[in-house]
């Protein structure tokens, strides 16, 4: 198991940019992920994973993306999280096929905190509230846009690629 190769990120950074940038946007704004926004993200995965990562790991990135649906329904089920995160995080969870499980369980925990903290912040100064007024998340106080901490995982455990290997 390792992290990225530069293959697959230049390969998929181009098409899944824009649309962590979406969900993230959306989830912020609306506390909604999309489901075009899960459908364009599974049809990446169907269309170009198979040349960022190769046929037999493309295969098993469906099998992975099947395991997270089930369960993310699950946790669902149980309220431990929105529809639209289950469905995001199983479209996306093919990308992290071959990968460390320790790097991305770490990636995962970093990126949750690292997004609440960053939106508990932001939400408490007046000139971001001034210039985002409509966002429903600055008033929920029990739910999270867990869209803005999925993206963030899926875009940095793409970029780790370029990272130097020690």
């Amino acid at each position: 198991m390792t992290n990225p190769t530069v293959h697959q990120a230049i390969v998929l950074l181009p098409f899944v940019i824009p649309v962590a940038i979406w969900v993230a946007w959306t989830d912020l704004k609306e506390m909604k992920i999309r489901n075009k926004a899960v459908i364009a993200m599974t049809a990446i995965w169907a269309l170009v994973g198979w040349y960022a990562v190769g046929w037999e790991s493309w295969l098993w990135g469906f099998a992975i993306m099947a395991i997270v649906l089930a369960l993310g329904f699950f946790g669902n089920m149980i309220g431990l999280f929105g529809a639209g995160d289950a469905k995001f995080a199983a479209a996306m969870a093919g990308v992290f096929v071959g990968g460390s499980p320790w790097f991305i369980a770490g990636l995962y925990a970093v990126c949750s905190i690292g997004a609440l903290v960053l939106h508990r912040i932001l939400k408490r100064i007046p000139a971001v509230r001034r210039a985002t007024p409509d966002w429903t998340s600055w008033e929920r106080k029990k739910l999270f846009p867990m869209g803005l901490s999925l993206s963030s995982m899926l875009v940095i455990y793409l970029l780790a690629a370029f990272l130097p290997q020690g």
